[in-house]
Formats: structure tokens, sequence, C-alpha cells
């Protein structure tokens, strides 16, 4: 399982373990499941996160506004300027 953070300037919103999260990149959307490469990623402004609980499960949309994504060893943290619309 991959560990997911999204985090607001004013707090920690979630943390969990999901399958697989697509991120809404600057260059484009991308998925990140566990043991993926690090790298790091700025948002599109009013994007969606998809959250994947399970493989084969619907995701959960999320709408956040601008921020950045980082991948490391411990998993993903997205740090969102604002979440919703």
């Amino acid at each position: 399982m991959l560990h997911f953070e999204l985090v607001t300037p004013e707090k920690l919103v979630r943390s969990e373990d999901v399958y697989m999260v697509v991120v809404p990149g600057t260059e484009g959307d991308f998925g990140v499941l566990e043991q993926h490469m690090p790298l790091m990623s700025s948002i599109r402004d009013d994007a969606e996160l998809a959250i994947y609980r399970e493989e084969k499960g619907a995701p959960e949309m999320l709408r956040i506004q601008g921020g950045f994504a980082e991948v490391s060893e411990t998993g993903l943290t997205v740090l969102a300027e604002r979440i919703g619309g």
C-alpha cells in the first residue's frame, strides 16, 4: 500500500494507506503507486486528485487548488494551497 498524506497550510487533512493516487501535475497527470521513484511536481490550479483505495475500486475525486506533490521512500505527500472549489 502507498502511504498518502494531504496537507493544507492550516492542517493535515488526510493520512492513510491507499492503492494509488493520480496527481494533476502541471506537466500532466501521473499515477503514484507503492515504491514509485522519488519526484516533486507542482500541481495545476483547480484540478482533481483521484484517490484509489483498492486496485479495482472506483476513485474518490477531490478538488484541490495548486500546491506541490512529493513522492519519497515514505509515500506521497500533497501540499495543497486549498481543498475544494
